[in-house]
């Protein structure tokens, strides 16, 4: 089984609807960053010195192949990624190789198996 490490940076008030959507789309399991901060086509703007920025969370996931570009889309739509700008992104990384799996994989054979 091969696996993607999606990363998603999403804003912080919309992390809970992209777990969930990950969560429906297939997702296993994720690890939440909170409080990054980012800056996208435009700088953040500043108020007496302060910035306005949004917080982000950083949720990075494995998936198996071939059910990370359906995790990826359903994440979009739920954080509104391509609708609002500066709300988030997602991308995924090839995975070389992965220990501490091993309940993932049993859990996903019958999806995936279904799905191929």
């Amino acid at each position: 089984m091969h696996f993607k490490l999606i990363i998603i940076m999403s804003e912080d008030k919309r992390t809970q609807n992209v777990l969930c959507a990950a969560r429906d789309a297939g997702a296993t399991g994720c690890t939440v960053l909170n409080q990054a901060r980012g800056e996208g086509l435009s700088p953040t703007k500043t108020f007496l010195g302060l910035s306005i920025d949004s917080r982000v969370d950083v949720i990075m996931l494995l998936a198996e192949e071939h059910m990370s570009r359906e995790i990826m889309e359903r994440v979009a739509v739920a954080g509104e990624f391509d609708e609002t700008p500066g709300t988030g992104i997602a991308f995924q990384i090839d995975v070389e190789d992965a220990i501490g799996v091993r309940h993932q994989i049993e859990a996903l054979v019958e999806e995936v198996e279904d799905r191929l």
